[in-house]
């Protein structure tokens, strides 16, 4: 096992640091000014920005309580990555506030003479108010907050302190944590994405997002471990065999992926109710149709034939090109999922780049801060011998 000192080495430098910062200036000035040239597109492309990097923390908050809920050891040495990664998830609740102040633009049931003209959308409006929407988003928040700073208090008490009952007080908590991340994870992406079409719903909306979520997190951690290992941090630490055990993982998780936009199409192909399938034909017409072929293929064909070899999974020059790639068709997906309900035809703006970039930053930053501040493992887990040995 490396040093103390070796475990204490930051990511990238504070330059890394200062790349974040600079990058979300810019990028939330340029989408600011955005906002003025066209309201409804930056309102659309702040949203999508604003899921997908909240769904990659979502992603890391599941991976920590799943670690702590099994009992996991091979893991012990990603642990922290994950936990700094979901160190940024409180914080986007503040980039919620444009959507708050603009609600009408962006959710048609939340403008009144829209919801009294619609006999659907009425019957709906008990759940499909702004009042409520606003409490369920706070309350969302709130928790993942709550579930984070206990985590990432317990972690850091953990660094100066072996006893073993920090280990069993993250374990419970990880254990009421999971469920309560299904249930404010499965209705944020009913509120935030499905009620972009209110007149549809799907029962497994939920779970098609959590995919995709964890997968994208699946990416990112493949992503920093190959970077800490190419600048020498870790390197005895963090081996090929956790590779391999991430790559297998990414593998999984593609075809849960897969596994839940095919179920979620046949059933309602084969109910073939016309508020179902509406959905789903608006998503084959036009240059939509190229999207949704991009995405099927890009999400879930080229990733499956490419982790499917064992050997592929110990290729970091092609494990670091398929974890940007599943980045990009993520975004692609949350795209997917947002923008028909603003443009009939795929249409990209520079707005989808600047508020990636600007969220992104803010998102990362916290990101560097955390793995800056603190050791990069954790130095006193009662797993972490057995996780240098890749042991499961």
């Amino acid at each position: 096992m490396e040093n103390e000192k070796t475990a204490f080495r930051p990511i990238l430098s504070g330059i890394f640091g200062m790349i974040a910062a600079g990058a979300a200036i810019v990028g939330l000035l340029l989408s600011g000014v955005g906002y003025f040239l066209d309201a409804r597109q930056f309102l659309f492309s702040w949203l999508t920005a604003l899921v997908y990097w909240t769904t990659i923390g979502l992603g890391a908050l599941f991976f920590v309580m799943l670690h702590h809920l099994v009992g996991a050891r091979w893991s012990t040495v990603l642990r922290r990555m994950a936990e700094n990664l979901m160190w940024g998830l409180p914080v986007l609740a503040v980039f919620f506030l444009p959507i708050l102040f603009h609600m009408p633009q962006a959710y048609s049931w939340s403008n009144p003479e829209v919801m009294a003209g619609d006999h659907l959308l009425t019957g709906k409006s008990g759940y499909l108010n702004v009042p409520f929407f606003t409490l369920r988003l706070a309350a969302y928040f709130l928790v993942w907050f709550v579930l984070v700073s206990l985590l990432n208090t317990y972690s850091n008490q953990q660094d100066t302190n072996s006893s073993a009952s920090l280990t069993k007080r993250m374990r419970v908590v990880s254990a009421a944590g999971m469920v309560l991340f299904a249930v404010t994870l499965s209705f944020a992406a009913f509120d935030w994405l499905m009620s972009l079409d209110a007149h549809w719903y799907s029962t497994i909306y939920g779970v098609y997002v959590f995919a995709g979520s964890f997968l994208a997190l699946l990416a990112l951690m493949v992503l920093i471990v190959l970077q800490l290992r190419s600048r020498g941090i870790l390197k005895n630490v963090i081996t090929s065999e956790h590779d391999h055990d991430l790559g297998k993982l990414l593998f999984a998780f593609t075809i849960f992926w897969g596994y839940m936009a095919f179920s979620q199409y046949l059933l309602i192909w084969y109910g073939n109710i016309p508020e179902e399938t509406v959905w789903f034909l608006h998503r084959w017409n036009g240059t939509w149709k190229t999207a949704s072929l991009v995405l099927i293929f890009g999400q879930f064909v080229v990733p499956f034939f490419v982790l499917f070899p064992q050997a592929v999974k110990r290729m970091p020059a092609v494990m670091k090109a398929i974890g940007l790639w599943i980045l990009l068709m993520h975004w692609v997906d949350i795209y997917w999922l947002v923008m028909p309900s603003l443009h009939h035809e795929v249409h990209l703006s520079w707005m989808d780049v600047t508020t990636l970039v600007g969220i992104g930053g803010v998102f990362l930053w916290f990101f560097q801060r955390g793995m800056r501040s603190r050791p990069l493992v954790p130095i006193n887990d009662p797993t972490l011998a057995g996780s240098i040995r890749s042991l499961s």
